[in-house]
């Protein structure tokens, strides 16, 4: 899944935001002259047809001028259809840990883009255990293949339904739990929708796997109650992907949404604390306030609803993906409480570079100069291009290894 193999997501380095993925030498734009078939079906409900009531006419006065209203623009591009569904993408099976490429591959190939994940895969994993491929990697990765992308939180369902309507399908980091308390991150590929059965479409690289070929894959059906329980796990996030001409389509949706870089967060803490108030101890609704505070650095109020969250029951995988509390709790000074946490992530897996790289900023400020180079070489290790180590590594004053 996430990296994800037979299974496995991340949300972000709220305190030590990547740019770029450096040194790769196979950057290609494998796009084909001709973009395949791409169609989005719709289906309107009959217009009903109002019969103005007879009457008799009698004479009546002049009528009264009125100004002219001011009609309602129309925006730029089409309103959320009651079903839709985006076609041309081509199906991946992921390979083990690979969700993150897999999911990437298809959603470009709706572009025209004929790499695969294992030309992705080689490129953000390099490591073949590493169990992680944040979303900033997948937003860099199409960046390089010429095309916009972005990386948002706080989605909602209109939102989505509107991308769809509009040719945009979109990249989801969601949760996924195939038994009791064995839930782990997965990327899945939105691509259509229908309001009258309450289901999603989505493109899944690990589900169903093996019960349906690539040729004649058609996605999976989803409820919208599952997705929207999967989805908040990671506060909403989502990665949209889409060629320049549609710039300002995207633009324009997102803005009457609500959903853009310069108010996700605010919104985002606005939503988690509506949902505290229903349910005061709702995990992930702390878990999101805290991303949101920390995203805004509001330290302090960040790891105190962190503290909340960890104290009403998290998912044992859940920092593998989602790296908040880290932040605010170095920004705290709470360095042991950084190491309990690093320590009892490497104790189940050893193979995420953020992880590493988190443990080593605490053990530098904790004046433990050899554990922290230790540590970054590690991360270094699994992610030799990862920008946070690569900083971290020249801080420190030690060459790179891998």
């Amino acid at each position: 899944m996430k990296g994800c193999g037979a299974l496995l997501p991340a949300l972000l380095l709220a305190a030590t935001a990547a740019t770029g993925i450096i040194g790769v030498g196979m950057w290609r734009n494998a796009q084909p002259d001709a973009r395949p078939a791409v169609t989005v079906s719709t289906m309107q409900a009959a217009p009903t047809q109002v019969h103005a009531p007879t009457a008799t006419a009698t004479p009546t006065a002049p009528p009264t001028p009125t100004a002219t209203a001011t009609p309602t623009p129309t925006p730029p591009y089409t309103p959320a259809q009651p079903v839709a569904l985006l076609t041309g993408i081509r199906h991946e099976w992921q390979t083990w840990n690979n969700c993150g490429p897999a999911t990437l591959a298809m959603n470009l190939s709706f572009y025209g883009s004929a790499l695969t994940q294992a030309d992705i895969g080689a490129v953000l994993r390099p490591y073949p255990d590493d169990k992680n491929v944040s979303p900033y990697e997948l937003v860099n990765f199409a960046q390089r293949q010429g095309l916009r992308a972005v990386e948002l939180v706080n989605g909602n369902d209109d939102l989505l339904r509107t991308l769809v309507s509009n040719g945009v399908p979109v990249l989801l980091e969601t949760w996924h739990e195939p038994e009791p308390n064995e839930g782990l991150g997965h990327y899945r590929l939105l691509v259509g929708y229908d309001d009258r059965l309450q289901q999603w479409t989505l493109y899944d690289s690990y589900d169903a796997a093996g019960l349906i070929s690539a040729e004649t894959y058609a996605g999976i059906r989803m409820e919208y109650a599952q997705l929207a329980a999967w989805w908040k796990v990671f506060n909403r996030a989502f990665v949209l992907i889409y060629p320049a001409e549609q710039e300002s389509t995207v633009a324009a949706i997102l803005a009457d949404f609500g959903v853009t870089p310069e108010r996700m967060w605010t919104d985002a803490e606005v939503r988690a604390r509506a949902e505290l108030a229903i349910d005061a101890n709702d995990a992930f609704a702390w878990f999101n306030l805290g991303g949101s505070l920390i995203a805004q650095g509001r330290s302090a109020e960040a790891a105190a609803a962190f503290d909340q969250a960890r104290a009403l029951g998290l998912p044992w995988r859940m920092l593998w993906y989602q790296f908040g509390p880290f932040a605010a709790y170095l920004a705290e000074g709470r360095i042991d409480d950084v190491l309990t946490l690093t320590d009892e992530v490497i104790g189940m897996t050893d193979s995420i570079e953020e992880i590493y790289t988190w443990r080593a900023q605490a053990l530098l400020a904790a004046g433990d100069v050899a554990g922290a180079q230790e540590a970054v070489q590690r991360a270094l290790t699994l992610a030799p291009t990862f920008p946070p180590a690569l900083e971290l590594s020249n801080q420190l004053g030690g060459a790179p290894s891998g």
